[in-house]
């Protein structure tokens, strides 16, 4: 009886549940986030190509104002944004909490901070001057949109907005594309090699609003952070190194935007 009780409040360890479970799951956890993006970026994408002009001349806008000279319901309008952003994540805690583990399963929790510090900050110093390149030159050949880091107000609260938004942007994707989706795939009878193919191509999917440039140079990434949670076993140093690159790129662009001749700006 008490077994009987235990299932219907689904309490029973997540290996034990059928694949097709684990399978919607999954399914419904991307569906909710990281999976939708994709196709709102191919959709995006669609409609830069079919667009009368080339693509560096068109524009990919992150962090613009969402309600202009209104200052303080544009910041209750980024708040409320950055926050629901997060309840997948949350999700994929509950998930994760079912099997009597939680986040720490996937190494995201506060049992290594600096080790996850060191790797992170020495991660996002590699592929940050790397990606810099690598957008300037796609940028420049017109494979690639002109992309906007910010346009927020020049409010007090802009930089502190700005890094809210990187450190969202990489726990969401961090969480699920690295950490969960790799478990789950891995549940799934998944091989490795099609675990990294499917995760890489997925954190490429979602940045196709960009350009292809955008597509190819995030799935480089992806693959080289599937390597790197699988010999660490921790999306820990993977949160610190892509909330360093992106805070980087949004309060880069807002200090050096129109400053210097080197950097494309709308």
């Amino acid at each position: 009886m008490r077994a009987d009780v235990d299932q219907v409040a689904g309490s029973f360890p997540e290996e034990d549940a059928p694949r097709r479970i684990l399978r919607s799951e999954t399914v419904l956890v991307l569906a909710l986030s990281l999976g939708a993006s994709g196709v709102s970026a191919l959709i995006s994408f669609v409609g830069s190509v079919t667009k009368p002009g080339a693509l560096r001349d068109q524009a990919a806008q992150l962090n613009s104002s969402a309600a202009p000279g209104r200052p303080w319901l544009d910041l209750a309008w980024q708040l409320f944004g950055i926050t629901t952003a997060l309840v997948p994540v949350a999700l994929v805690a509950h998930f994760l909490l079912r099997e009597g583990s939680g986040l720490r399963a996937i190494g995201f929790d506060r049992t290594r901070p600096g080790p996850d510090l060191g790797r992170g900050t020495l991660v996002a110093a590699g592929i940050g001057s790397a990606g810099l390149a690598f957008y300037l030159a796609v940028q420049a050949s017109g494979f690639n949109l002109t992309v906007v880091p910010e346009s927020l107000p020049g409010v007090w609260w802009k930089f502190p907005v700005l890094i809210l938004s990187a450190v969202q942007n990489s726990v969401l994707e961090e969480v699920i594309v690295v950490g969960y989706l790799l478990r789950r795939l891995g549940q799934l009878g998944w091989t490795p090699m099609a675990a990294l193919v499917a995760s890489s191509v997925l954190r490429g999917s979602y940045h196709l609003y960009q350009g292809i440039g955008g597509f190819l140079g995030n799935m480089v990434m992806g693959v080289v952070f599937v390597l790197l949670y699988r010999r660490w076993g921790r999306v820990g140093p993977l949160v610190v190194a892509h909330s360093l690159l992106d805070i980087g790129a949004f309060v880069g662009y807002a200090l050096l935007a129109g400053k210097v001749g080197w950097l494309p700006t709308a």
